[in-house]
C-alpha cells in the first residue's frame, strides 16, 4: 500500500501562526498546476508499482481548486498508478471557500473526506489568527457538507493560546460534538520562528504561550473527547471508532508515499525526498522535465529513530519486534533508555509493545527523543 500527498500551495491570506509554505498571489496558478501534473507522471515509478489507498490535498488552501483542477490531478494519478477503488481522498478546504456551489462542485469529483480548518468558533480568536473566515461560516460549513452527503469530515482545532479561555475551549469542543463530525485533529498552538506571531511575540505586541495552558486544555480535551466514544489514536487526533485518517495513519506507520509540489515530502522506507519550497523554482524545474528534489538515503539509526517517533505517537505504540526487524538487538538498547519513563509513569509496556501514558502524551516529544539511536 502507499499514499500521494499533494500540496497545494496557495492561500487568501496568511494566517499569523503558519510556516507552511504557500503564496497568497494565485498569479501563477495555472502554470504550478500543469507543473503538478508534469511531476506525477516523472514520479510514476517511485512507489514501485504499489497500491495507492490514500490521496490527500494539502497546503495552502486546496479548496481554491475547482471541480476540474481536483479532477484533472487525481484522474493523472489513476492514469499512471493502481489506485484502490476505496480510495481515500482527502480535500483540506477553509470554511469560507466552502458555500452552497463549492460543495456541490466537491461531490463531482472523486474527494470522499473533507479536513475542514475550523481552529475555532469565536470571531476574536479567528481575527487574531487573521484567519479568512468568520465563526458564521465554520458550523454552516460543517452542516452543508454533510446535507451533500459528504460525511466523512474532520475538522482542525487549535488551543493553548492567550485568547482561548477554558471556557471558551469547552464550547469549542462541545460544538464539534454538537455537529457530529467523526474525526477531529486539534493542535496546540505553536510559536515557528519566521512567522508574523513570532515578530509580535519578539515585539511584546502578544504575549507568549502559555505551556501550562496548553497542557491543561490538552488534558481537559482528552477527558473530554473519552466521554464522547471518540478514539485517541494519535497525540494530535481523535476519531469515532473506524474514522481513522487512513493517510495520516500510513505516516505514522512507516507506509510509503510521494509528495507532489514544492515542499512535499516524499518516504519509500529507504529514503527521504524533499521538494524546493519556491514556486517559481518549482514551476521552471518541471519545465525543463526535471525533479526539484534533494534525496536523503537513511542510514539504519535514521530508521530506527524514524520508527520511534511516529509509533509513540500512536495508540497501536512502539513495537519491539519490530523495532528488531530494522536492526536486531535494538530491543535492548532502546529499554535501557526507557528505564527512566516507566519509572516517571510516562510509558507502559503490554506484550512488548510500549505506549505513552496519559501523562506521557504531555511529553511526547521528549520521549521519543531521549529514545534515540545515536
Amino acid at each position: 500500500m502507499a499514499g500521494i500527498y499533494i500540496h497545494i500551495p496557495f492561500c487568501k491570506q496568511a494566517c499569523y501562526y503558519c510556516d507552511f509554505h504557500f503564496s497568497t498571489s494565485l498569479k501563477y496558478k495555472d502554470e504550478l498546476l500543469q507543473a503538478l501534473v508534469k511531476e506525477i507522471k516523472l514520479q510514476k515509478t517511485y512507489l514501485n508499482g504499489e497500491t495507492v489507498e490514500t490521496i490527500y490535498f494539502g497546503g495552502g488552501t486546496p479548496s481554491l481548486l475547482d471541480e476540474a483542477e481536483i479532477s484533472l490531478l487525481i484522474n493523472t494519478i489513476t492514469e499512471l498508478h493502481s489506485v484502490s477503488s476505496s480510495a481515500e481522498i482527502t480535500l483540506e478546504a477553509n470554511p469560507d471557500d466552502l458555500d452552497g456551489n463549492k460543495v456541490r462542485s466537491l461531490t463531482q469529483t472523486p474527494v470522499n473526506r473533507l479536513s475542514i480548518g475550523i481552529q475555532s468558533f469565536f470571531d476574536e480568536d479567528l481575527q487574531w489568527m487573521n484567519r479568512a473566515h468568520r465563526s458564521v461560516e465554520a458550523e454552516s460549513s460543517v452542516k452543508r457538507a454533510q446535507d451533500a452527503g459528504l460525511e466523512n469530515i474532520t475538522v482542525d482545532l487549535i488551543y493553548g493560546y492567550p485568547l482561548l479561555t477554558d471556557q471558551k475551549w469547552t464550547y469549542n469542543l462541545d460544538k464539534v460534538f454538537e455537529l457530529g463530525v467523526p474525526h477531529v485533529s486539534a493542535y496546540s498552538m505553536t510559536v515557528e520562528p519566521r512567522t508574523a506571531l513570532a515578530s509580535f511575540i519578539k515585539k511584546q505586541q502578544q504575549p507568549a504561550m502559555n505551556d501550562e495552558q496548553s497542557a491543561a486544555q490538552f488534558l481537559y480535551m482528552m477527558d473530554a473527547m473519552q466521554q464522547h466514544g471518540f478514539e485517541h489514536y494519535e497525540i494530535s487526533n481523535f476519531c469515532k471508532p473506524g474514522h481513522y485518517s487512513q493517510h495520516n495513519s500510513n505516516y505514522w506507520k512507516g507506509v510509503k508515499y510521494l509528495g507532489i509540489g514544492p515542499s512535499a515530502h516524499s518516504f519509500n522506507g529507504e529514503t527521504r525526498q524533499w521538494n524546493v519550497a519556491n514556486n517559481t523554482k518549482f514551476i521552471e524545474s518541471l519545465e525543463s522535465g526535471k525533479i526539484p528534489a534533494e534525496t536523503e538515503f537513511l542510514s539504519e539509526s535514521d530508521r530506527l529513530n524514524e520508527y520511534v517517533m511516529t509509533s509513540l505517537r500512536t495508540m497501536w505504540g512502539l513495537d519491539l519486534d519490530k523495532l528488531n526487524t530494522i536492526a536486531k538487538g535494538s530491543d535492548s538498547e532502546l529499554l535501557k533508555a526507557a528505564e527512566q519513563f516507566f519509572d516517571k509513569g510516562y510509558i507502559e509496556m503490554d506484550e512488548r509493545v510500549i505506549r505513552l501514558t496519559q501523562t506521557g502524551k504531555l511529553y511526547a516529544d521528549h520521549v521519543a527523543a531521549e529514545l534515540f539511536f545515536n
